[in-house]
């Protein structure tokens, strides 16, 4: 048996909690093959116990039944271990999970409560659960009922993600306004997309905190605010000696001469000396060094800033995980094909790199020994091959301004 340490992403995290605090109850850990088959085709488990959603990790290890895996914080602590009963190709790992420890950050932890604790605060009374997402539309017809069945009020805000805070900040102003007695606990119940199953599985949530009746409050209306306030990252992709790093400099230039918006420049070969010193250019590391250019964009997004990235980025699953970093705190993101030919690329050769890949000094080289694989989704393409910098600076800045996120 080996143990392996993962740290799942954000949305498995918020499930972990509910699965170790019993919300989730039946389940006692994350589903595999058979389980998610049957629970998309008729909404049970194998086993024929209802249960309305996915519950999913994928951990990108070798692992085999017995194994057990510790899942951590992100800042490294322990929260649980899994004994894996099964292991796909594609890393979805299915088991049981046992507490080793309890979320111990984030806003508003204070009136984080078991379903057990709930209902031992109850003490038998019945419960009137109102899961939010956002500001609630009429506290008079939650209050009404809640006379009527004479129950009391658990608000349960579902504080997952960016918007977290503002839904439990929301729950706590609904509550001055409620009867005596009202209770706040949030849930980090990541949303689904399909609304009936998102509220199938709110309902079995709300009966795990012992609700004898629920209501779903409204869903957040969200109004983005104009394209010039909002986060953006410009991310340039393409074969090195593309020029998608002269034309990456030109774009910060041209953006800090107009003086509008606030400017975060990442240069591959920058990042590389700094904040990615040490990693070696195996998939795994550049894969990490992707991540790690991406976390430093969004979050200067999610501030309203604007970020503009220019590494070579050749793996399309990782630009994939780059823009959903970037578009979860609800900034924008523009991908920039930097297409220019592996030939003009190589003929250009400034910094003799190619010429040493293929004498075999450098291996695992981008275009020669390792792949590049082209972006389908990209929002600019441009070729350098007989095309200015100056007039590739323009075509980006024009889309930019064209997007209106600059004025």
């Amino acid at each position: 048996m080996q143990i392996v340490e993962w740290t799942p992403d954000p949305r498995e995290l918020a499930d972990l909690e509910l699965l170790l605090s019993g919300a989730y109850e039946p389940l006692t850990g994350f589903l595999g093959h058979d389980d998610l088959h049957t629970v998309h085709e008729r909404g049970t488990l194998a086993d024929g116990t209802p249960w309305p959603a996915p519950v999913t990790l994928h951990v990108h290890a070798d692992l085999s039944p017995g194994d057990e895996v510790t899942l951590l914080d992100p800042e490294g602590l322990p929260l649980a271990a899994l004994t894996v009963t099964g292991h796909e190709p594609d890393g979805l790992t299915s088991g049981p999970v046992k507490a080793l420890g309890t979320p111990e950050h984030g806003p508003f932890s204070r009136l984080r409560r078991t379903p057990a604790q709930v209902k031992e605060e109850l003490g038998g009374r019945p419960a009137l659960a109102v899961t939010m997402r956002g500001p609630l539309d009429d506290l008079s017809e939650v209050a009404a009922t809640a006379k009527e069945l004479d129950a009391v009020i658990l608000l349960l805000p579902l504080a997952y993600g960016e918007a977290g805070p503002g839904v439990v900040r929301a729950a706590l102003r609904a509550k001055e306004q409620l009867p005596a007695g009202t209770l706040v606990v949030p849930v980090p119940l990541a949303p689904r997309d399909e609304p009936e199953i998102d509220l199938e599985l709110r309902e079995h949530v709300a009966a795990s905190y012992g609700a004898a009746e629920h209501l779903a409050g409204p869903d957040p209306v969200r109004i983005p605010g104009p394209p010039h306030r909002r986060g953006l990252v410009v991310f340039f992709t393409g074969l090195s000696g593309s020029g998608k790093s002269t034309i990456a400099r030109g774009l910060r230039d041209a953006l800090l001469e107009l003086g509008s918006r606030t400017v975060t420049y990442l240069d591959g070969d920058v990042v590389r000396q700094l904040l990615s010193k040490g990693l070696t250019f195996s998939k795994a590391d550049r894969d990490l060094n992707i991540r790690r250019i991406g976390f430093v964009a969004a979050e200067a997004a999610r501030h309203g800033g604007l970020a503009i990235c220019a590494p070579i980025a050749p793996y399309a699953a990782t630009r994939d995980e780059v823009r959903e970093m970037v578009e979860s705190v609800g900034a924008d993101f523009l991908l920039v094909h930097v297409a220019t030919p592996l030939e003009e690329c190589e003929r250009r050769d400034r910094k003799g790199l190619y010429a040493k890949a293929r004498a075999g000094l450098i291996p695992e080289f981008t275009g020669v020994s390792d792949p590049y694989e082209e972006p389908d989704d990209a929002d600019l393409v441009i070729d350098t091959t007989h095309l200015s910098i100056d007039a590739a600076v323009s075509r980006v800045l024009d889309t930019v301004k064209s997007g209106g996120w600059v004025r």
